[in-house]
């Protein structure tokens, strides 16, 4: 019998890539097509919240576009993403149940060659992860409370994870 307990084992729960392009209609189509190109799934549109008048974006505007991805076209595409932000996350990157760390260039990840009609964009990749048992709290029928301690993924888990599957440093 092992030590470890399998209900505390971290896993991912989805990967949002986010490019934000403002409200430039043109810059929201190549998003839309570097994401497509990227993930091989239809992104949907961020829309604002509210108006702002500085940058003339009112409420309901498209103002980039984001792909969620679940399951195994998570886990596939995330060690290319990492890789694309060399293999190094800032403390700051990692919070309670989640990693967040930015691509410059979309040319940084493997795979993906430059297409002069999409231009460079850059990307934000927010990774929500999660713990076995996790659904007894989301679903509808027979819903299950989940503890504090079982549901807080702390930074020092989510470092050790990160270093153990990925093989990604914590550093400045």
């Amino acid at each position: 019998m092992s030590d470890k307990n399998s209900m505390k084992d971290i896993e991912i729960d989805k990967v949002v890539i986010n490019i934000g392009s403002g409200s430039d209609s043109k810059l929201q189509d190549n998003a839309k097509r570097l994401l497509e190109k990227i993930t091989h799934m239809k992104p949907a549109d961020s829309l604002s919240k509210r108006r702002n008048p500085t940058f003339k974006i009112s409420k309901g505007t498209k103002i980039g576009a984001f792909v969620t991805l679940r399951g195994k076209n998570a886990s596939t595409l995330l060690p290319k993403l990492f890789e694309a932000a060399d293999n190094k996350l800032k403390p700051k990157a990692i919070t309670t149940n989640t990693i967040n760390f930015g691509i410059r260039e979309y040319i940084d990840i493997n795979g993906i060659k430059y297409d002069p009609s999409i231009g460079m964009l850059g990307m934000n990749v927010n990774v929500a992860l999660k713990r076995p048992g996790f659904r007894v709290a989301d679903k509808k029928i027979k819903r299950g409370k989940i503890r504090e301690h079982h549901k807080k993924i702390s930074n020092e888990e989510i470092t050790e994870f990160v270093k153990n599957k990925f093989k990604v440093s914590i550093g400045e």
